[in-house]
């Protein structure tokens, strides 16, 4: 299965602690996505330098791929591949329209 999700595109977590939470992707992976203001842990960090101090710091861990959907309108949404007038395209159905979010590249084909 391919990951149709990308950097900067907006998702809901829908399971786990941090359930109903959104935001945006800062990176992705093939499994794992960072989400903003999502699955906060605290990381220790000792000085480096001489002047400075250590320091407790909050930072985003990874999410499971399948612990998110893309989020449109605050509401999450599938997301579905078709062939469209400018090529492959990746839409979502709100209220039975198609709502086109991008399109995609062709690959190389074998």
């Amino acid at each position: 299965m391919s990951n149709k999700l990308r950097k900067g595109d907006p998702v809901i977590v829908i399971t786990g602690n941090d359930k109903g939470k959104t935001g945006k992707i800062l990176s992705c992976d093939e499994k794992r996505v960072v989400v903003e203001g999502v699955n906060i842990r605290k990381k220790h960090m000792k000085k480096k330098q001489e002047n400075q101090r250590s320091q407790i710091i909050d930072i985003e861990a990874p999410v499971d791929l399948s612990n998110v959907k893309y989020c449109h309108d605050g509401k999450p949404f599938k997301l579905r591949v078709k062939e469209g007038k400018n090529g492959r395209e990746l839409f979502i159905l709100d209220n039975g329209k198609e709502v086109v979010i991008r399109q995609i590249k062709q690959g190389k084909s074998k």
